[in-house]
């Protein structure tokens, strides 16, 4: 079996780590994201991850305690990332309901921003552990609760605010979910209807031609 290609460093424009290089602390979550993703939790192993970086196990004694705390690590950033960065986009500023629906949609349609497949690997590894579905958990609510709070500052009554958010929310893990693979000029077509069934309102032509040209950016690589 082929040895897995060098992981590349907490600077992506650098090299790939060959040989006895001094690694990063972001260096070890970034190869222990990979096999989050790729394979699973069980295979986040200090062994495994210390061959693909090309280091001794310690290296990673330098910045862990144990694998716990590298997973504990693993747990943050998520929070940090995924969470993050979809609660501050659903509290942005917005002229409308459904430019604020728009800004929602840009976590989802950016991996720099929200990444998906993270999201699926934690909640994955959730059905596994109690601790992590207590963090999974903690996390939908915010996500919910950030949401219905976008929601309400356009009015709409408490209860459709918590159930427009729960539509939202939910769909958006089940679509991704489904891994459809679909042509983002497909999605992209779709998006007017989608902003209407969530909000009940129709969105403004401007904001579909701002969200169009960002989706379309990050789909070509381009800076946003």
């Amino acid at each position: 079996m082929a040895r897995p290609r060098p992981f590349h460093r907490d600077d992506p424009d650098r090299e790939p780590l060959i040989g006895n290089v001094k690694v990063t602390r972001q260096d070890w979550l970034n190869v222990a994201l990979d096999a989050l993703v790729s394979d699973g939790v069980d295979q986040v192993k200090v062994l495994a991850l210390g061959e693909r970086l090309g280091v001794s196990r310690s290296s990673f004694y330098w910045y862990f305690n144990s694998r716990q705390d590298l997973l504990d690590a693993l747990l943050d950033h998520w929070e940090k990332t995924n969470t993050a960065a979809l609660v501050q986009l659903a509290g942005a500023e917005a002229a409308t309901v459904t430019g604020a629906v728009c800004n929602v949609f840009r976590a989802v349609v950016n991996p720099a921003l929200f990444d998906i497949t993270f999201d699926f690997a934690v909640r994955h590894w959730a059905r596994r552990s109690g601790a992590v579905r207590r963090v999974l958990d903690r996390s939908d609510a915010l996500r919910l609760e950030a949401l219905t709070a976008m929601f309400a500052r356009y009015d709409y009554p408490p209860v459709e605010a918590l159930t427009r958010a729960r539509v939202l929310y939910y769909m958006q893990i089940g679509y991704n979910d489904a891994d459809l693979r679909e042509p983002i000029e497909e999605r992209l077509k779709l998006v007017p209807v989608y902003l209407y069934i969530f909000t009940g309102r129709q969105p403004q032509p401007d904001e579909i031609v701002d969200f169009t040209r960002f989706a379309r950016t990050i789909e070509t690589g381009e800076a946003p």
